[in-house]
């Protein structure tokens, strides 16, 4: 974990603070991505972290303890670094370019060698191929991802990553995001990840810090910074675009079947297969007199019971394992589709009052209705 307390830094001779009381924790095992425009402080943030720069004022702590006193190169060498032009070194094949920090730690040659194929065969350069090219060989694609692996080789906690794609032609970056998003579910890394691009950030951090003069405007997952933006600054960074996506995704109440077929406890089992049939479904949500969810019955369950007259609804209902509000996200609602036995859930008031159903079919429905009504706008226009 790493941690800026109330951290300041103005450059000598300057009365300008570049930073202004930085306070922030980035989590272990997860990719922060700073961003802002140019100037408001995010590279000179990441630097602080292995003391290619000292704060004027504050304190980082790495992993609980002040980095300011660490010894810098030895706190460097604990720090993989990624650039954002590469800086491989040109007279040295890619094997030993990824070599250089575990030889610098005086690492055995016996291990080096296996370490150097595993990270090679990691990002799609199989070693046969490739350890003993030179980097002029490689596209720039390639290069970045020796860049990146280089930065892993002497297995760090901590990676800082300063616009490592930035250079990179459209088609190399996104493969080189979706890379690193995939790369990070195997490595669990603490990643500093300085960007100018919100897309990239949105796609590949846990947590965006979004700067603006040195200080920090806001600092959030990339799904809050869309709902829910601090300010007009942080609304015009994202774009309206963006934006205007999110909106557009609909609630459990836009998706719901309103009209659920609903059968009250104390009806007998010979009229809840009636209901059934009348209805065609397989099951019915039981509700008391005041629409209130009491559970479901299934045609399996009524089966089962049919030949003893003496059962209702009530002694043959199950409860649902989980409901949903009207205001849910879709997103996650479909998740609990997923996750769940019913191919329904549900959707309730605060009181517990049925309002409808979220079935797999409601959400295919609106879904094709918006494309439908997508397709008739296109043609008027």
């Amino acid at each position: 974990m790493i941690e800026f307390k109330n951290v300041y830094k103005r450059y000598r001779g300057s009365e300008k603070d570049v930073l202004k009381g930085l306070n922030l924790i980035c989590n272990e095992g997860e990719i922060t991505a700073f961003i802002g425009p140019s100037g408001c402080g995010k590279t000179t943030t990441m630097k602080l972290i292995n003391r290619l720069i000292n704060p004027t004022d504050g304190q980082i702590l790495v992993d609980g303890k002040d980095n300011a006193t660490i010894n810098p190169v030895d706190l460097r060498r604990e720090i993989g670094y990624v650039i954002q032009h590469v800086g491989l070194f040109p007279h040295m094949t890619i094997a030993k370019n990824v070599a250089v920090v575990p030889r610098l730690l005086k690492w055995d040659e016996s291990k080096i060698n296996p370490r150097v194929d595993e990270l090679l065969n990691m990002v799609g350069l199989p070693p046969e191929e490739y350890r003993d090219r030179y980097p002029a060989e490689l596209s720039g694609g390639q290069q970045q991802r020796v860049g990146v692996i280089r930065a892993l080789a002497a297995e760090p906690k901590i990676i800082l990553m300063d616009e490592p794609f930035s250079a990179l032609d459209p088609i190399s970056r996104e493969q080189l995001q979706e890379d690193l998003v995939q790369l990070q579910k195997d490595i669990k890394k603490t990643i500093i990840f300085v960007t100018h691009d919100m897309d990239e950030a949105l796609k590949i951090s846990d947590k965006i810090v979004l700067m603006k003069d040195g200080e920090i405007v806001q600092a959030a997952s990339p799904e809050e910074i869309l709902r829910r933006p601090a300010n007009d600054f942080v609304k015009s960074f994202i774009g309206e675009k963006r934006l205007q996506q999110v909106r557009d995704i609909p609630t459990v109440a836009d998706v719901m079947a309103k009209k659920p077929a609903t059968i009250y406890p104390h009806r007998g089992l010979a009229v809840a297969m009636k209901m059934m049939e009348q209805r065609q479904v397989d099951s019915l949500v039981v509700v008391d007199e005041e629409n209130h969810v009491q559970g479901y019955v299934t045609i399996y369950d009524v089966t089962r019971s049919f030949d003893n007259e003496d059962e209702h609804v009530q002694d043959i209902l199950q409860p649902f394992s989980q409901t949903v509000s009207p205001t849910a996200d879709i997103t996650e609602a479909i998740r609990m589709l997923d996750e769940g036995t019913l191919s329904y859930i549900p959707v309730v008031c605060d009181d517990g009052k049925l309002l409808g159903l979220l079935t797999r079919g409601s959400v295919v429905g609106h879904v094709r209705n918006v494309y439908a009504q997508e397709g008739l706008a296109e043609q008027s226009v």
